[in-house]
């Protein structure tokens, strides 16, 4: 996986199969609601096993059963295809748990 900023091309290409999230400024977002508070823990288990295998570490921030993602590559200061590929496995770990 490259830790390679993405150009804005790439970003914008990227998005198209992300539709739950938002770029802010040089990160993406996506918050999500999930049935129950162990149900968003559960969430944020699978997303940390992922991110460690990565070792590309989200910010996640819960709230009772909210919960938001915030992904950006901080030693490249913006978006990598790690961040890509982070996005999708959030994506599949909340589609697990719904």
């Amino acid at each position: 996986m490259s830790r390679t900023r993405l150009s804005e091309d790439q970003i914008t290409a990227a998005l198209v199969d992300l539709p739950d999230w938002t770029r802010t400024g040089d990160a993406l977002t996506r918050t999500a609601e999930t049935a129950s508070f162990p149900t968003a823990i559960k969430v944020v288990d699978a997303v940390a096993e992922q991110a460690e295998a990565l070792d590309h570490h989200p910010d996640i921030d819960i709230r009772w059963r909210t919960l938001t993602f915030l992904l950006t590559t901080h030693s490249e200061g913006g978006l990598t295809s790690l961040d890509i590929t982070l996005a999708h496995l959030i994506d599949r770990a909340l589609d697990a748990a719904a």
